[in-house]
């Protein structure tokens, strides 16, 4: 691919005032798809109408636009240039013989009134872009006095295309197809003139819209346009929409490659211009069923009316509408004599939407002799001789579908005639009773008569099945749109096909922000695939259809939430799908370079040859890497789940261990009390050592301050002191306590007794020693360290820079105060911190712990103790 863009770069003419655009084009013509036809008003339903298009003239215009949209150099613009883009494309001259000169010459303020905008705005932000993406390369055209007089303008992706996309690229419109497309673009938004001596342009439909958005309005009606079939009704896209924005916009949003909610605004403003119309289909409920979007100016180029579309697509149609050019023997009568012949049909703006776009001349059918009187009225006529039985456009039933009821006796034998014979006989026949239900006749009389019929088990499972959807809401809901194949089932099949529903609901529940919106989504996706295959009539296996295609998610990536390229919890596009697309591409056009530098020279079909088994070469490659790469996480997945099983057992064994060690800690006895079962420490005795350590704890906090810390015996003496002041603090929180305890109460559970006074113990020193820390840090605060630190703050700070002009005033006295007081406070706490780790190391060093003694030395003296009530009491006490 390089090597052509450099082939075509090296043909490209330098843009110069007297070097003119001249290039050899490739031989081949592409055959002419119509003709052009004459000037006339869109939208005035006659052949020579603008938006008249053929479907094959359609799909090539379509193409050649999406694929100069889609093109490097324009893809990522704004609106605007690319709709100077399209315009400056159909305004190109063709190549004509040997020669090919692309170019178009235009001026800035015309092109500006294309764009609905100021010409200032088309030199300064339209043109500037586009030929820095070189997308477009511009000239300036001047007179023999210097004054320019128009501007060339030639758009690279058409020179690209013809120079090294081949005869057969999209963008290399001939001649009559390029002025179609400058045809139908006049008749939608040109801007209108009247030229000298020729018909003049009347302007499009659009033409007064201009100012900010009117090029993205522009823009978004052509390509609804050229997405609009015959019927007037826009092709929408499928998949899961927001409900806000609906299908309509999400449409012109994937068209326009804008977001939904801009879309919705282009659609509104096309909707209030009078161009577009939207509807929501009715349904048998009244609720709002699907949205439809109609181009007004397609459906009037073609003599149909929205009044006219709704009466046919009613919420009831008993049978479809006959197209207006249908021939033969269904031709109007004033068509007919119009063309003078019933077997010649008209142009394609006579079809109906269930006849888009076929050929022009083609018949729908042969034709029938003119004699024979119509049974059906003209008006309700679908169009179609040997219409389905009875009211509906739906397949016959079988023949034998009723057999099984012939041996319910004479009355099921009448029920079961079709209904054929209620409306009268075919075209051609007589009015008897119908063969077939002579033949089930028959059959029910044998039957009565002691005949046993022959294979009704299938008939009879057909019978027993459920004419309604599911009883739950969610599955009605779910199911509503298919509820025609419903009706097909057999019970069996019913049963499986609501079991796969109620999974598939229950699976989107467990990915949507909003589980209760599983149901609607599903009916959204069972409503597109519906549309994809045709309708339910052209489903000729219901259950198969819906079990592997209507009820299964179709994920285009590896995505989880992706269904055809539809991410289902956002209803938006998959990103993941555009990235997996984007890097196909990519390879595709390396391989394509590759081949290009590798074999130069090789014809279009021996180039694709090669490129194709290249790229199947890559394809197989990459399976293979995945099959390896699924191995790999599969033994990866074993490795971590083997590793979670370990840690797990682990983890068991873990807890098992501690649970046993905990019951085996919890059946020791108290190491001071000897109480049993008291996991080593029972409660009385854990409060008396945290009172004990509070109480050593006290007095050495006193000695810090009180006592010399080289002075073991003043440190004794203060510890001392101090225990006794907080043994008579216990004593009198015993006393209260004991005064509101009722007599006789503690005598129940000395157990009992013994922890509550305990615990008083234990709150009276806990709140006595705050207060000893507190005298201690006042007392070290005023010690001679702790005053030096202060007045070496407060000079510091009375020196600094912004109180040197004035150290003695007020905000200096009191900065330097505040000073002082906190570094008084922070040494006060640093000599309690460190006098309190040389006492607490003093006194390890002198003091020896010893090592209780073990309870079978203790128990005999225990044991020896009298339990009399004054030992009790005095326990107590």
């Amino acid at each position: 691919m390089s090597a052509v863009m450099a082939a075509s770069a090296a043909m490209l003419p330098e843009f110069a005032d007297d070097a003119p655009v001249d290039a050899p084009v490739l031989p081949g013509q592409r055959n002419a798809l119509r003709s052009v036809p004459t000037s006339g008003q869109s939208g005035d339903g006659g052949l020579d109408d603008p938006l008249r298009l053929g479907r094959a003239m359609r799909l090539r215009l379509l193409a050649a636009v999406q694929a100069l949209l889609a093109d490097p150099s324009i893809a990522g613009l704004k609106d605007a240039p690319k709709l100077t883009a399209v315009v400056l494309y159909a305004k190109s001259r063709a190549p004509k013989g040997e020669k090919s000169d692309l170019q178009t010459s235009i001026w800035g303020s015309e092109l500006g009134r294309w764009m609905g905008m100021k010409e200032s705005t088309v030199h300064h932000k339209v043109l500037p872009v586009l030929r820095g993406s070189d997308a477009l390369r511009t000239r300036v055209v001047r007179d023999a006095k210097g004054h320019p007089t128009g501007l060339d303008c030639l758009v690279m992706p058409l020179w690209n295309a013809h120079h090294g996309g081949g005869a057969g690229h999209p963008l290399a419109l001939t001649k009559a197809e390029l002025a179609t497309l400058l045809r139908l673009i006049e008749a939608l938004f040109g801007h209108g003139w009247t030229p000298e001596n020729k018909e003049p342009t009347p302007p499009g439909l659009l033409a007064g819209r201009k100012g900010k958005g009117a090029a993205t309005d522009r823009l978004g009606l052509l390509l609804m346009v050229l997405n609009t079939r015959a019927s007037g009704w826009l092709q929408l896209c499928g998949g899961s929409v927001k409900k806000r924005e609906g299908r309509g916009a999400a449409t012109l949003a994937r068209l326009l490659g804008c977001s939904p909610s801009g879309a919705r605004k282009v659609l509104a403003r096309l909707t209030e211009a009078g161009v577009v119309a939207r509807q929501r289909k009715a349904t048998a409920t009244r609720m709002n069923g699907r949205g439809k979007v109609m181009l007004l100016p397609v459906a009037r180029a073609y003599g149909r009316t929205l009044a006219s579309v709704e009466a046919v697509q009613g919420p009831d149609p008993v049978f479809l509408a006959r197209p207006d050019g249908a021939c033969g023997d269904h031709a109007p009568a004033d068509v007919a004599g119009a063309l003078g012949t019933t077997g010649i049909c008209g142009a394609e703006g006579t079809e109906d939407a269930a006849d888009q776009e076929r050929p022009d001349g083609a018949e729908l059918h042969a034709d029938h002799a003119s004699v024979v009187t119509p049974v059906v009225p003209l008006q309700l006529s679908c169009g179609f001789s040997g219409e389905a039985r009875g009211g509906e456009a739906s397949r016959p039933e079988r023949v034998c579908v009723r057999e099984d009821q012939a041996a319910d006796g004479e009355t099921a034998i009448a029920e079961s005639a079709p209904p054929v014979t209620e409306g009268g006989p075919l075209r051609g026949e007589k009015p008897k009773e119908s063969p077939v239900d002579e033949r089930d006749g028959q059959r029910a009389a044998g039957a009565v008569a002691g005949g046993r019929p022959k294979a009704v088990g299938r008939e009879k499972a057909q019978q027993q099945r459920r004419v309604s959807l599911p009883a739950d809401l969610g599955l009605r809901v779910a199911l509503g749109p298919v509820s025609g194949l419903w009706e097909r089932l057999s019970r069996w099949q019913q049963d499986q096909v609501e079991a796969a529903a109620k999974v598939e609901v229950k699976r989107l529940a467990g990915m949507l922000e909003q589980p209760e919106a599983a149901a609607r989504l599903l009916a959204d996706r069972l409503t597109d695939r519906l549309e994809e295959t045709g309708g339910e009539a052209l489903v000729d296996r219901p259950y198969p259809w819906l079990i592997r295609r209507g009820l299964v998610q179709r994920q285009a990536c590896s995505d989880r939430r992706c269904d055809d390229g539809i991410r289902l919890d956002t209803g938006g596009e998959c990103e993941n799908c555009g990235n997996v697309l984007h890097i196909r591409r990519a390879r595709r056009a390396k391989i394509a370079a590759q081949i290009d530098q590798e074999l130069p020279g090789l014809a279009d079909g021996e180039r694709r040859r090669v490129l194709e088994e290249r790229l199947r070469e890559y394809a197989e490659a990459e399976a293979e890497d995945f099959v390896v790469r699924r191995e790999k996480a599969r033994a990866e997945q074993a490795r971590r789940d083997a590793a979670r099983a370990t840690t797990q057992e682990r983890a068991e064994r873990e807890h098992q261990a501690a649970a046993a060690a905990d019951t085996v800690r919890q059946a020791l006895p108290c190491e001071d009390c000897g109480q049993e079962r008291a996991a080593g420490l029972c409660e009385a005795c854990g409060f008396r050592r945290r009172t004990e350590a509070l109480m050593v704890e006290a007095g050495l906090v006193t000695a810090t301050w009180a006592a010399a810390l080289d002075d073991t015996a003043a440190v004794a003496a203060v510890a001392a002191h101090v225990r006794a002041s907080l043994e008579a603090d216990i004593e009198r929180a015993r006393a209260e306590f004991l005064e509101l305890v009722e007599p006789g109460e503690l005598d129940a559970d000395p157990a009992m007794a013994a922890s509550a006074l305990a615990f008083t113990a234990l709150q009276a020193v806990e709140q006595a020693l705050p207060e000893y820390r507190s005298s201690a840090l006042g007392r070290l605060g005023r010690t001679e360290e702790a005053e030096t630190e202060a007045r070496r703050a407060y000079k510091t700070e009375q020196n600094r820079r912004w109180y040197k002009h004035n150290p003695n005033g007020a905000d200096a006295i009191a900065a330097a105060t505040k000073t002082a007081d906190t570094a008084r406070e922070r040494t006060a706490q640093y000599l309690l911190t460190t006098r309190l780790e040389q006492l607490r190391e003093q006194a390890a060093a002198r003091t020896e712990t010893a090592a209780a003694a073990p309870w079978t030395d203790r128990l005999p003296e225990l044991a020896a103790r009298p339990l009399d009530n004054d030992a009790t009491q005095a326990v107590i006490a």
